[in-house]
């Protein structure tokens, strides 16, 4: 049973976006400050990735743990209401993100994917800090 009537959870879930997200300009004000510059969801790659780095030929999203399903995550929980729903729509985004994943890597592309749960503030600098390694070490 949903704790908020039909209409609050109705407007709650309109205000959710699927570009700039919080978590996104973490990483994108934390790659802009190291030298990195980027494209925002450059439509013409398969995914239209949230952060694409021609010059490192790597792509990155960034999920929210809810919307694409993060296993073992504490903020990744099944609604108690209209599960089956809920369990269809995450199964098929962790499918389509499977198959963008592929053809970008099939393209030539390095495929980066940060979870919500790693911006959080206990675990953020550390997520930074091995993205920064991931790529420089591409770039070396």
């Amino acid at each position: 049973m949903d704790i908020h009537s039909k209409e609050t959870r109705s407007y709650n879930m309109s205000c959710i976006h699927g570009k700039d997200t919080k978590p996104e300009e973490i990483v994108r004000k934390f790659l802009f400050s190291n030298g990195f510059r980027y494209r925002k969801n450059d439509k013409r790659y398969p995914g239209t990735p949230d952060i694409v780095l021609p010059r490192y030929k790597t792509v990155i999203f960034v999920n929210g743990c809810f919307w694409h399903g993060h296993e073992c995550c504490r903020y990744f929980v099944v609604p108690k209401s209209n599960t089956e729903f809920w369990v269809n729509k995450i199964n098929r985004n962790k499918e389509r993100d499977k198959q963008k994943t592929a053809l970008l890597e099939g393209m030539g592309w390095n495929v980066i994917v940060l979870w919500e749960c790693q911006l959080k503030k206990s675990t953020k600098d550390a997520t930074l800090s091995e993205l920064l390694l991931k790529l420089t070490c591409k770039s070396g």
